[in-house]
C-alpha cells in the first residue's frame, strides 16, 4: 500500500486533513504496514484546535502529528470554505467511529493488530469483550492499563516492551486529552514502529461507560452540548473556555482572510 498524505488546510494554525473515513483508514493501514517508524493520528475537535492555538506547548505537540482528522462539524464547515466544490467534505471523521471502522477494516487484513493503552483494567476488559464479539476476525494483540497518578520512572520502557511483545501496529491511546497527545508527541521518536491514536473518550464510549449523543445531534455540531448536559460539573469549564476561544480564533481568521 502506498502512503500518500492527504491535502491539509490551516484551521486557526492547525493543519487539518481534508479527508473522510475511507481515505483516513487507507492512510492509517499504509502507515501501519510500512513498519518504518511511529506515526501519530488525531481526531481534532474544537477543543483540540483551540488548545493548540492557545497553548504553545500543546501546539508544538500537535505539530508532531502526521494526520489530523476533522472530528468536529465546525472544523468541517471551516474546511469546506477553503476547498473546491469537488473536494468538500460531507461528514466529519469522528474519533470513536474512526476507531470502529479501523478495527472493522482490519478484519480483512491479518497484518493489522491492535493494542489498547490507557483506561482502567475493567474498561479494557469491556473493550476486549465488545470487540471480540463485534469484530471476531480483528486481532486485539494486547492491552495495558497504566498506574493511576504519578508513573514510575521506568513506565515508558514498560509500555514499549508490551507493545513490542504484542507485535501490534495500531496503538489506541486513551489517556484523556491533552495528556495522550502530549505523551505521544514527547515519545514519538522513541516509540516502537506503529500508528498511535489520541482517542479521547472512545474507550469509555465503546466500553458502554459513557453514552454517546444521538447521530442527529452529532450532525448538527452540538454534541458538546449533549455531553455538557450529562456531565456539567466536569465539562463546563472546558467547553465554555475552548468553544469560546475557537469561535474567537475562527472569526479573527475569517476577518484576516
Amino acid at each position: 500500500m502506498t502512503l500518500t498524505d492527504p491535502k491539509t488546510v490551516d484551521l486557526i494554525g492547525l493543519p487539518v486533513a481534508a479527508t473522510n473515513y475511507h481515505q483516513a483508514i487507507e492512510w492509517i493501514a499504509a502507515a501501519a504496514l510500512s513498519g518504518d517508524r511511529a506515526y501519530a493520528v488525531e481526531a481534532a475537535n474544537t477543543h483540540v484546535a483551540a488548545l493548540a492555538r492557545h497553548d504553545q506547548s500543546f501546539g508544538e505537540a500537535m505539530a508532531k502529528f502526521d494526520l489530523i482528522c476533522p472530528d468536529g462539524m465546525p472544523l468541517v464547515w471551516l474546511l469546506n470554505q477553503q476547498l473546491k466544490q469537488s473536494e468538500r467534505l460531507t461528514d466529519r471523521v469522528y474519533g470513536p467511529t474512526l476507531m470502529l471502522k479501523t478495527i472493522e477494516a482490519s478484519e480483512n487484513q491479518q497484518q493489522l493488530k491492535h493494542f489498547f493503552f490507557g483506561g482502567s483494567p475493567d474498561t479494557l476488559d469491556k473493550l476486549e469483550k465488545r470487540f471480540s464479539e463485534d469484530y471476531p476476525n480483528a486481532e486485539i494483540a494486547g492491552t495495558y492499563s497504566p498506574p493511576f497518578g504519578t508513573w514510575p520512572d521506568d513506565e515508558f520502557e514498560r509500555v514499549c516492551e508490551k507493545i513490542i511483545e504484542s507485535k501490534a501496529n495500531l496503538v489506541w491511546v486513551g489517556l484523556g486529552c491533552p495528556k495522550q497527545e502530549r505523551w505521544i508527541a514527547e515519545h514519538k521518536d522513541k516509540l516502537p514502529a506503529a500508528v498511535y491514536f489520541g482517542i479521547g473518550a472512545a474507550f469509555a464510549f465503546h466500553a458502554g461507560e459513557v453514552k454517546q449523543a444521538p447521530s442527529w445531534i452529532q450532525k448538527c455540531g452540538v454534541e458538546w452540548l449533549y455531553r455538557l448536559c450529562r456531565e456539567p460539573r466536569r465539562l463546563f469549564r472546558r467547553y465554555f473556555t475552548y468553544n469560546s476561544l475557537f469561535l474567537w480564533y475562527a472569526l479573527r481568521s475569517q476577518m484576516k482572510g
